[in-house]
């Protein structure tokens, strides 16, 4: 009778010991997306977009460093601390004075226990500059019709 009785206490305790979620303590950072696509953009047009970041730790969230992958792509970044349970946003701003595929990322540097180094992404396309001049010395394809002899 007793190794019965042992034996479901020692059951019942390793179930409550699973049970538990581990309390991790210090600053996490949680984002609102990875990636934000924008789609057609027009030449010149509004290349700007927001992260939203949480502090989803126990202790304040320091964003050290904020970088973009070129000169085209500038982050800003809140340079207070994030209070554990607070948001703050991270403004990304595109140069739409250049044409063509938008695929570029930016690096949050943090104190962050979950994601020291976290990685986000722009995307999308600039339309060509409607007042650029047409390339000279290119040949102009003729459309439709049969070949010309």
């Amino acid at each position: 009778m007793k190794k019965i009785i042992f034996t479901a206490l020692t059951a019942l305790f390793s179930l409550g010991m699973m049970a538990q979620t581990p309390v991790v303590s210090g600053p996490q950072i949680t984002i609102d997306k990875e990636v934000h696509n924008f789609g057609n953009i027009p030449y010149g047009g509004n290349g700007t977009c927001e992260f939203k970041v949480t502090n989803t730790g126990t202790e304040p969230l320091i964003l050290s460093k904020c970088k973009g992958s070129c000169g085209c792509t500038v982050p800003t970044c809140e340079p207070n601390p994030i209070a554990a349970g607070a948001s703050t946003n991270i403004t990304v701003k595109y140069d739409t004075k250049r044409a063509g595929v938008i695929d570029k990322s930016v690096t949050i540097n943090s104190n962050a226990v979950n994601e020291p180094v976290m990685v986000v992404r722009i995307k999308g396309k600039v339309e060509p500059d409607p007042n650029a001049p047409a390339p000279s010395g290119v040949p102009v394809k003729e459309q439709g019709g049969a070949p010309h002899n």
